[in-house]
């Protein structure tokens, strides 16, 4: 594994070029000045230096306007990779990304159920060397980390993992020291809605919602093009707003939180009730009558074989999960939501109740057709968007150059 240092990259105006040949590349030194309001020889400048790290390479040449036909300057996507760590409560999932994004390998591995944070560095560090082993002549030059539970975006630290029952794990002091590169750590759902903005480059949004529904329920908060983290790195907890003050229990103390309607195990909590009081299902026979082996899964696979019983809790689930995203659209006037986690499997039983509840609720037309989609990124969704928040660091400058 060879390592990259880019400190260099922290200065403003290259960011800002770097990102402009990123997104609109092939483009000529003339173009970026036109469109950055940078000097040409800034530009000049900063793009020979960009040459010369091999971030960007010259390719082909442009349309001539009236005189010599101009260099087009593209990113240099297979010189350099970044790294993506999703990391727990059960799997450390591992990504290799080059410049482009583009998914070069993948891995992962169980986390036990008992573990140390000690132990847990170790399993991280060994991942990524793991996805970097196959591919040791090219320079990595950033590890990007999404982290289950509270963490502190600054410092890089993860404050407090629930599943795990860990606190305080110093995730980019150790990565940083163990592979003296870049490290950037955040929220596992933070670090997927970030990806889902990154990687659309046809239809990027720079203001929307990824909402994670799974174990629990969480989201990650795009605005401006920008990760919205709050005051102290707690937007996005929108699982554990009331929805229902006669509610069942949250694990995190209150009554009739959102996740208590809509998550995983709440979904399986509604069959086991309601099969407790005679309904009739496929689900008894699923799990040979121990009622205790239903997990949110179980309902969405007797949906799927045609299950009234369970077909019906999931278009219901839709139509509480319906309810939270308007609130969401009237607080946040999001142009896109996206539904990722397990439950989003399931988007053929929920995803239209979901569109009908917003339908019915929204203020106004614009907030009634606010697009809602379910993700196409898979399981390894969060460790991609971990690998882009490295990406982020590297390309994204300021709208406000300084020549």
């Amino acid at each position: 594994m060879k390592i990259g240092s880019f400190q260099w990259m922290k200065s403003l105006n290259r960011s800002i070029i770097l990102n402009k040949i990123r997104t609109d590349g092939p483009i000529s030194r003339a173009k970026i000045a036109r469109e950055t309001k940078l000097t040409p020889p800034t530009v000049s400048s900063l793009v020979s230096e960009l040459i010369e790290s091999e971030l960007v390479i010259e390719s082909e040449q442009g349309e001539s306007l009236g005189g010599r036909k101009p260099t087009m300057l593209v990113i240099n996507s297979g010189r350099f990779y970044v790294v993506g760590l999703d990391v727990g409560p059960k799997t450390i999932r591992g990504v290799l990304v080059d410049l482009s994004g583009i998914l070069i390998i993948k891995e992962d591995c169980p986390i036990p159920s008992t573990i140390t944070k000690e132990e847990l560095l170790i399993l991280m560090k060994e991942m990524v060397s793991k996805v970097v082993s196959s591919h040791s002549e090219k320079e990595v030059i950033g590890v990007g980390i999404g982290m289950h539970g509270a963490v502190d975006v600054e410092s890089g630290t993860s404050l407090f993992a629930p599943i795990l029952n860990l606190r305080d794990i110093p995730l980019k002091a150790e990565l940083e020291s163990e592979f003296n590169v870049l490290v950037k750590a955040d929220n596992d759902v933070r670090a997927m809605a970030f990806g889902e903005y990154w990687y659309d480059r046809e239809q990027q949004c720079e203001n929307m919602v990824t909402v994670n529904i799974g174990h629990g329920v969480g989201a990650g908060i795009v605005l401006n093009g920008k990760l919205f983290h709050g005051e102290y790195d707690l937007a996005g907890e929108i699982g554990h707003m009331t929805v229902d003050m006669s509610g069942r229990l949250c694990s995190c103390g209150n009554i009739g939180c959102w996740q208590t309607l809509i998550s995983g195990p709440a979904i399986a909590e509604t069959a086991v009730d309601l099969l407790k009081h005679g309904a009739t299902s496929q689900l008894r026979e699923m799990v040979n009558g121990d009622l205790s082996k239903i997990e949110g899964k179980s309902v969405y696979e007797a949906a799927l074989a045609g299950d009234k019983f369970a077909i019906d809790i999931l278009q219901k689930t839709g139509e509480y999960i319906g309810i939270g995203l308007t609130n969401l659209v009237h607080m946040l006037n999001p142009a896109k939501i996206i539904i990722g986690g397990g439950v989003s499997d399931a988007s053929e039983f929920i995803l239209q109740q979901i569109k009908e509840t917003l339908a019915k609720r929204g203020l106004t037309d614009q907030a009634k057709a606010t697009e809602i989609i379910c993700s196409s990124q898979g399981v390894y969704g969060t460790a991609m968007g971990a690998a882009a928040l490295v990406l982020g660091e590297i390309f994204e400058g300021s709208s406000s150059p300084v020549n």
